[in-house]
């Protein structure tokens, strides 16, 4: 599936071939805090298949909870995360973070990984009251 996404800014355009089947939901510790959320929703891109359109992303590298070394790519101007991918010059596999990706609406989680760092209070929120918008 070709796909398009931008950082929050604007700063940032990407374009993309993903794999629908390969959407999915994280609960690791990692993405708790990268995200400042309770998980982070992920699509896996094809081999070197994110190209940015406008702009350049900043990249870190973390040591994920895996133990394996993670670069997190990002807008330096209002931070929005954009991926992960492994480190180096190799052809890259990356988690494209779905909230960045103009056509999310079509990309479903299919599973959940890191299950057992879930927020244990998750399955309660489908029962919290809901509203079309927000206060503000």
């Amino acid at each position: 599936m070709n796909i398009t996404g931008r950082c929050h800014c604007g700063e940032l355009e990407f374009s993309a071939v993903v794999d629908p089947e390969k959407a999915m939901i994280c609960h690791c510790a990692d993405c708790q805090v990268l995200s400042a959320s309770a998980f982070r929703t992920v699509v896996v891109t094809e081999l070197d298949g994110l190209t940015f359109t406008k702009g350049k992303p900043k990249e870190y590298v973390k040591i994920a909870q895996s133990g394996n070394h993670r670069a997190q790519g990002f807008c330096e101007h209002c931070g929005t995360g954009i991926y992960a991918s492994a480190v180096g010059d190799e052809p890259k596999i990356y988690n494209l973070r779905i909230g960045a990706i103009e056509q999310r609406h079509a990309l479903p989680p299919k599973r959940q990984i890191w299950s057992s760092a879930a927020l244990k209070w998750l399955p309660s929120i489908k029962d919290l009251p809901r509203f079309d918008k927000g206060p503000i």
